[in-house]
This record gives structure tokens, sequence and C-alpha cells, in this order.
């Protein structure tokens, strides 16, 4: 039989969570204090800890780290009534195995007692057959995620600016634990293969990883898609369905543009999220699933929330972790990266070798607004290999036309010199200066091939702050 210890000060919480925990089968002992756990746990040895984080005379971060000291195999689950979840995630990457959020739901929490269980039995069974093993779980990840940042033939490609650095940080962050995520992000910017990565690197990593494009799905056909449909439930419906639950059982689903979905849907998908059960359409059966979401969108949900168009219940739902993926043009230091790497790809695709690119290109690439992010990047650089002879530099000549015009327009409107006259009256000050810091950013604006991102930093201001400077001196760019 499993011990299990039960920290809370509120002793409601204590006296439900152990009947109904005793009643599964679990040897059950409360306290409400972390100095009389600390003691009952010297004298006994407990399998799993469910502590809330704010105690009395002690916080969650303080007694997980005594407990590590006293029983390093002791299972450690946060209980949390706080939405910080920065907070959780750290306490998951100093040692615990999970969270669970107030309200506490009983089903949900004797399914991630299970879970952990399983888990630690399942890590004890590889660690005996594999002796000579010495790394932990974490420590795996970590080296596989260090070995595909290395490997120029994997599939991903990571950047090296801050902006993908953090990005990666993030993902090592989050992938090790259940959490749901919601991804942010600007259309091309990659958050399906984000999502792929922190599956990948996952304790899911083995089960399946399934991608639903809610955007592209009805009313009518979301329900089936999502839950599945028995044989001759509506029109059509000839056989039975398995949806993308079930499809993805064990594993992680990845929902891209969920705030498309109906309002009918969003709250079937709340039951769901709450009581880990779904019902095919056509079915009264109801079907327990085991799912970590993975949600996506190019609007922030929050403010979709705020219109009224998605359910707020349910974004918080969701909300356990948010990843946001910086636009092409804010990693312009992973430009050249990218493009290498896409060139290697195209490659291998038509058989060929392709030339390189010339230095014109590589302005126009620089200067580019690049509106469809990374997945624009690639469709150009495969239409350039196509187009351009072997082994032949790529030119202006294989750009796509829009990509070409707006090169054109930039090199037409920025100024060639910096000595425009702003005003008449030389002996004004505020004249003289704001003559001096026209002549300035017009000069760095050249200096760097006007490159709007290298020249905010030669000037020290942000992107922002350079762009209505832009437009306060009437510089065309």
């Amino acid at each position: 039989m499993r011990n299990i210890l039960i920290i809370d000060d509120e002793i409601n919480i204590c006296t439900l969570l152990s009947k109904f925990l005793t009643k599964h089968g679990f040897a059950v002992e409360t306290t409400m204090t972390g100095t009389a756990a600390l003691k009952m746990m010297k004298e006994k040895r407990f399998d799993l800890v469910l502590c809330d984080y704010r105690l009395k005379d002690t916080d969650g971060a303080q007694l997980l780290q005594d407990i590590r000291q006293i029983n390093p195999e002791t299972i450690v689950i946060i209980i949390t009534g706080y939405t910080d979840v920065r907070v959780a995630v750290e306490m998951v990457k100093n040692g615990a195995y999970d969270y669970l959020s107030k309200p506490l739901y009983p089903d949900e929490i004797l399914t991630l007692v299970h879970k952990a269980f399983a888990h630690k039995d399942a890590e004890q069974e590889r660690l005996a057959s594999q002796p000579v093993e010495s790394a932990n779980e974490e420590e795996a990840r970590e080296t596989l995620l260090q070995r595909n940042q290395n490997d120029k033939n994997d599939k991903y490609v990571y950047g090296q600016s801050a902006n993908s650095q953090e990005l990666i940080r993030q993902i090592k962050l989050v992938a090790p634990t259940d959490y749901s995520v919601i991804i942010f992000g600007e259309t091309g910017t990659g958050k399906e293969s984000v999502a792929h990565l922190i599956h990948y690197h996952s304790k899911r990593n083995e089960q399946p990883f399934v991608a639903l494009d809610c955007g592209s799905l009805s009313k009518e056909l979301a329900a089936s898609e999502l839950f599945g449909h028995e044989k001759g439930s509506f029109t059509g419906a000839i056989s039975t369905k398995i949806g993308a639950f079930e499809q993805a059982q064990g594993g992680t689903l990845f929902l891209d543009e969920i705030s498309n979905l109906s309002y009918d849907i969003q709250v079937a998908m709340l039951r769901v999220l709450q009581e880990k059960v779904i019902r095919r359409v056509g079915s009264l059966k109801e079907i327990p699933v085991d799912v970590r979401i993975i949600v996506a969108s190019n609007e922030k949900l929050s403010e979709s929330v705020q219109r009224g168009k998605f359910r707020e219940d349910l974004f918080h739902r969701f909300n356990e972790f948010t990843i946001y993926i910086p636009p092409l043009r804010e990693r312009q230091e992973d430009l050249s990266l990218f493009v290498e790497a896409f060139v290697r790809q195209v490659e291998k695709e038509l058989d060929k070798t392709c030339g390189k690119i010339s230095p014109e290109v590589w302005e126009c690439f620089r200067q580019y607004n690049w509106p469809g992010n990374i997945r624009e990047l690639k469709n150009i650089i495969r239409r350039a290999c196509l187009l351009t002879p072997e082994k032949e530099d790529i030119t202006m000549s294989a750009l796509p036309l829009e990509m070409k015009e707006s090169f054109n327009q930039i090199l037409d409107e920025v100024p060639m010199n910096g000595e425009l006259t702003i005003l008449a009256n030389e002996n004004d000050l505020k004249t003289v200066a704001l003559q001096a810091e026209y002549n300035k950013i017009v000069n760095v604006l050249k200096e760097v091939k006007y490159n709007k991102t290298k020249a905010a930093q030669m000037l020290n201001i942000d992107r922002k702050t350079l762009y209505n400077k832009l437009r306060l001196l009437n510089i065309n760019y």
C-alpha cells in the first residue's frame, strides 16, 4: 500500500482528500504545518506528498527542498490557489512532479497520483535494466535538446538571437511538465514546430502527437473531428470515427487557431478538460482521455475573451503557460542561419547544388518586413533555388515581384544624404536640435544600409521609438 502525506492548512481539504484517497486504496496521513510534516517524514517513509504552496509556517518551495533532503525518492505534488504559473513551473524545475490548482477536482487528483506512481515505477524499471545509465530524465532531455541544436540535418532550425534563445529556454522549461500551453505568434512564425518540440522533449514523447487546425472546421464538423462520432449518428456518418482526443491518447493534442471554435464546442471542450472524459457524437458512453493540450492562436486569446468571442473559463484552463514566438523581423540576427538551413533542405529536396546568395538579395532580405515570417522565407528560398540554374548565384530575378517592388521602393524613398533642411531659422535652438537629430538618424541609416533594427541599436533606442522619430522628422523609409 502506498503511503501519502497531505499538507494543507485548511482542515476541510485535509479531511476530504484523506477520505477520497483512502477509499481508493492509499494509506493517508495529514498535517496542517510544514514543521509537523518534516517531523513525520523523518519518522516514516512516504511515497508521495500533496503539499499546499502557502502554509502558515513555511512555503512550498522551502518545504520541497527540505523533503528532498530527507528522502529524494518521495514524489511531491504542489497544491496552489495562485494563478502565477511561473512559481509552479519553478517548483517543477526544482524537483516537484507536478502541481494542482484550486479548486480541486477529485478525479483529477486521482489521475495525477496514479500517473506519478506509474512514472516512478517505469523510471525505476528503466534504471534497473540499465545500471550504467547515470543521467536522470531531465538531464537526458537536456542532452537531447542540445544535440538537436547542434545537428545540422535536423528539421528544426534553432536561432541564436536573444529572442530565439529565450524561446528555447521556455520550451525546455515547460516541456517536462504536463501543463497546458498557449502558443501565440503571427502567421508563419512556427507555432506547430514549437508544439512538436514541447511534445518531443516531454514525458509523453513516445505517445502520439496529433495536430488539428480549428480554423478549417465548420461548426458541424468540429465535434466529430475533436470527439469522434458513432455510425449513423448523423447524415453521412457511414462508419464510426475516432476523434482527435482519442487519437492523441497518452500523448499531446495540438489545436491550432483555437479561437475559431464555436461557443457550443468551447462548452464541450471545457467539460472534457474538467472531467477528463469525452463522448462521441451520437453516443452516451463516456471515454476517459489522458492528453496534454497545446493550443495556438495568431491573436491574443485574452483579447478574444474581452470581445466575447472566447470563453473566459476555457481560456484560464488553457492558460497554464504561454509562449510568445517573435516575428522574423524581430529576429534579424537569425536571418542568415534560417536561410542557410533552408538552402540545405531545398538542395536535398531538389537534388541539386544551389549557388551563393548575391549581396543585393541579402540586402533585400534585411530590408524586407517578412509579413509571412519563417514560412514565407522558406517558400522564397525554395522558389529561388528552383528558378536558379545549378551552382549559379541566386539574384534578385529569382525573388517574387512584390518583394522586389518593396525593396525598390525603399531605395527610392530613403534620402541619399543627411543634409535636408527642416526649418529655415538657423538661430532657433529647437530647429538646430531637430536638424542635428535628423542628420544623425539618416547617417546611421546609411551606415547600416537602412536596417532599422541595427540603426535603433546604434542609436540606443528601440525600434518603435525610431519609427516614431522617422515619422516626426518626415523621413520616408
